[in-house]
This record gives C-alpha cells, structure tokens and sequence, in this order.
C-alpha cells in the first residue's frame, strides 16, 4: 500500500484523486462502485502491478478526495463515461483495461462502446451490461420498500443517513450488502433500520478498512453518491443499440444480491448479456457476495491477471 502513489489530476475543470503503481506499458484503469472509492481495489492494484501492469484507481467526481461538480443534481452516468475517457487523454494513455465493479461497471462497458478506439478489455464485477434509462432496473417488479427505490427519492436517503454518523454507514452498507439478499425495508423502516446492531463486520473487511472509507466519505458526502448512480441511473444514455466488441470478462460471486434482481438471473447465466458483450466470457465463485474483490482477492486477482495476460498473447 506505501507504494502506491497519490496525485489530483483534473479533468474538465474539476480536479480528480488518482491512486497509481506499477509502471509497465499496458494500462489497467480501476472504476469503483458504492459505498467505495479508490481503496476498494487496493488488492487488484498491487497484484496487476506485480504481474508488470501500470495499475490506476481513482475516485468517481463527487466521491472521496475528487471534486463535486458545480451541480450534482444535474449529473449522469455519461459525465463519468466522459470522466474515464477525458482523464486517459490527460495521462498520456492511447489504450487501456477497464475494471469496474458496482456501477463502476456502467461506465467501463459505455467507454469500450462510445470510445471503442480508448479500450483494449472491459473486466466487471457484480453488474453486467447495463444501459442507463428507465428500464434498467426493473424497480416496479420489487417492493416498494427496494433500496434503490428508496435511494432514488429525493431526500429520503439523507434523512436516513443523516441519523447516523459516515462510519455508522459504511458499515451498514457493507454489512448488508454483503448478504445474497436483495435489501428491502418494510413500510415502516429506512434502509438503515435493516441493520442489526449486533452484527460484525465481515471477515474479510477490517475495521482499518472502515476507517479508510470513512475518512474519504466524511469529506465527500453522499450527495452525488446519491445522485451517480441511483438517481441518474434512470436518465436516457442517448446511445443506439450500444455494442461492446472488446474482450470481456464478467466475475460475479454466486452469493451476489443482485442475481435476485427480476431478469438478472436469466440475463447472465442464460447469455442475454452477451447480445451487447459478443466477445463475453463469464465466470462464478461459488461463495462470492457482492463485494468478491474484497472477500476473495487472490482468487480474482488471478482471474484478471489470466484475462490480461490471454490478451497479450
């Protein structure tokens, strides 16, 4: 971790946090998800970099140590599919590899369609090809009480958080997320309530993990969190019948909550993704939750690193 290297890099006016180590001529660019950040892959950077790759992290505008935009509310998922490609010009970076994890994997996949010329592969973690508008999560299929229901109403997330402290949510989040239900409050609870007190961190997340999520939450908040994905996720794309025509590889643990999303199950395991990712390749670990990169590094770590180097052949 001492060796990997912080700068502010900006892009488009607004100055990003990009976490960077290794040195080696092929790219590998990290898109978190939430409740995360830049240290989410702190695992998968120093493995791609040991195995010769130039390893980049940075945090999505709004989030951790990167700037808000001047206004939130009016922020996409095409800003950050924009962000990615704005900051590899920056760089120097004609080409690279797309990691995304959480909605991360939005933007990895958008980037490979829009700016196909940018990216070499798309690895993704826990969500498919997902096209944002208003199908793309079927919300009216689930109760009413749905996470992402309740996230997308404006105010009534803040409120919920706003009870608690930024660590108290982070570890509630972390805490619930990890399970292989999808989170649903009843008509009388927040998504908070969900979670009991009494319930320890997962095994694989310290509390020196909690603490470096929650000092960069402290400072960003959870405005645009709220607004990227959740409330933006419904928001038109503008693209036409998007392909991703890279190699592609989906990682998806088989405890993740979001098979139990209506359709998710049939549109991975029966490849309806791969009608938008021709060239996907999809592999499962058995006890994976959500946060698999994180449970299980050095199983994914290998599989990327075995994805890559198949590129390089």
């Amino acid at each position: 971790m001492e060796n990997i290297q912080h700068s502010h890099v900006e892009v488009k006016g607004l100055k990003l946090h990009v976490a960077e180590i290794g040195t080696g001529e092929k790219v590998v660019v990290f898109l978190h998800g939430f409740p995360e950040i830049w240290y989410t892959w702190r695992y998968q950077m120093i493995a791609v970099a040991n195995a010769g790759y130039r390893a980049i992290a940075f945090d999505f505008r709004g989030y951790g140590l990167s700037d808000h935009p001047a206004e939130p509310e009016k922020a996409t998922i095409m800003d950050l599919v924009d962000d990615v490609k704005d900051l590899l010009d920056t760089l120097g970076i004609s080409n690279a590899i797309l990691i995304g994890k959480d909605f991360g994997a939005i933007p990895a996949y958008l980037v490979a369609a829009v700016h196909p010329e940018k990216v070499a592969s798309v690895i993704t973690l826990g969500v498919p090809f997902i096209l944002p508008g208003p199908s793309a999560v079927q919300n009216h299929l689930l109760p009413k009480g749905f996470y992402i229901t309740r996230w997308q109403e404006p105010g009534r997330a803040e409120t919920d958080f706003g009870r608690f402290d930024v660590k108290s949510v982070i570890r509630n989040i972390y805490t619930l997320f990890s399970k292989s239900e999808v989170p649903v409050a009843g008509d009388d609870q927040e998504i908070m309530d969900l979670f009991n007190p009494s319930t320890p961190l997962p095994p694989w997340f310290s509390e020196e993990d909690l603490t470096a999520y929650a000092s960069q939450y402290e400072k960003s908040g959870f405005r645009f969190a709220l607004q990227v994905p959740y409330r933006s996720l419904t928001v038109e794309s503008g693209l036409i019948d998007p392909k991703v025509n890279v190699p592609a590889l989906l990682i998806m643990g088989e405890k993740d909550y979001c098979f139990n999303f209506p359709g998710m199950e049939d549109y991975i395991r029966g490849g309806v993704a791969k009608n938008f990712v021709p060239k996907l390749e999809t592999i499962y670990i058995p006890e994976g939750s959500h946060f698999v990169h994180e449970q299980f590094p050095e199983q994914v770590n290998k599989l990327i690193i075995e994805f890559l180097d198949k590129q390089s052949i």
